[in-house]
């Protein structure tokens, strides 16, 4: 790239910081709010560039074509749904607009071969933007009835009579209350994104990739579900005091290994 597109480039990006400083700060102080859903957010924009630089080789090697028309179609239409959504205040929508934003600027300055070896590491920084807090509310209240649905069925099968009344799981000597936190819509987030990694990363075909990003959405839940079984189980025969302590931490970190070993275990079948 010439010196002078350089620059040119450099300033495209810098009024895009400022013009998206707002979305900026509201993604942070829902990363770092108390019991965040999107704590995993600090780690996107690393992860996205990360990605970038595993194919800085073979990026150095492309002859650079920059796609004026389409780039100026994509930046413009990213704009255009920034500011409508900046004058609403609609910070979730402004915040999908930078994926256009982005991509047009790759187009206008680099070309389309360059856009096509770095759309994932783009794409992948949707899984830093907050959802609503509407939505949040909606899909947590659902994941949480499930939940505790299917875990009561559990129970059951196992030997311990259990009752659900609503999100509350009740056994003989004891109760868990499923609430918002233990709704996993925490896990399912993160490990939505972890899938989309590794279906990234595998060397499977691009149909049984999309079945391995998939399959992370019901392990993620059934993991959960593990989970919840376990905490119930535990509470009835070692009271809540035992259940609400270090095995409750320990039971939400498995969730993680339980669901990362059952994308792996996917992964290794589909090859």
């Amino acid at each position: 790239m010439k010196r002078e597109d350089l620059n040119k480039a450099l300033i495209v990006l810098l009024l895009v910081c400022i013009a998206y400083l707002p979305v900026f700060i509201w993604m942070l102080g829902r990363w770092g709010a108390k019991d965040s859903y999107y704590s995993h957010g600090y780690l996107v924009p690393f992860i996205s560039a990360f990605l970038i630089w595993l194919k800085r080789e073979k990026l150095g090697k492309m002859e650079i074509n920059p796609s004026a028309r389409a780039g100026w179609v994509l930046l413009s239409s990213g704009i255009a749904i920034h500011l409508i959504s900046a004058v609403l205040r609609v910070y979730f929508s402004s915040g999908f607009s930078l994926i256009l934003v982005l991509s047009g600027i790759v187009l206008l300055f680099l070309g389309k071969e360059f856009l096509k070896n770095i759309l994932f590491p783009i794409l992948f920084l949707v899984f830093m933007m907050p959802l609503p807090l509407v939505a949040i509310a909606n899909i947590s209240f659902k994941l949480k009835i499930f939940a505790a649905q299917i875990s009561t069925i559990v129970i059951n099968w196992m030997g311990v009579a259990a009752a659900r009344e609503g999100s509350i799981i009740k056994t003989a000597h004891s109760y868990v209350v499923v609430e918002d936190p233990c709704s996993g819509i925490r896990s399912l987030i993160a490990l939505i994104a972890l899938g989309a990694l590794m279906a990234y990363f595998s060397r499977l075909s691009m149909p049984k990739r999309i079945i391995l990003f998939l399959s992370a959405i019901p392990i993620a839940v059934f993991s959960n579900v593990i989970r919840i079984v376990a905490l119930s189980l535990v509470s009835d025969m070692y009271g809540a005091k035992l259940a609400g302590g270090t095995f409750h931490t320990v039971m939400g970190l498995l969730v993680f290994v339980f669901s990362f070993l059952g994308l792996l275990l996917i992964e290794k079948v589909m090859e």
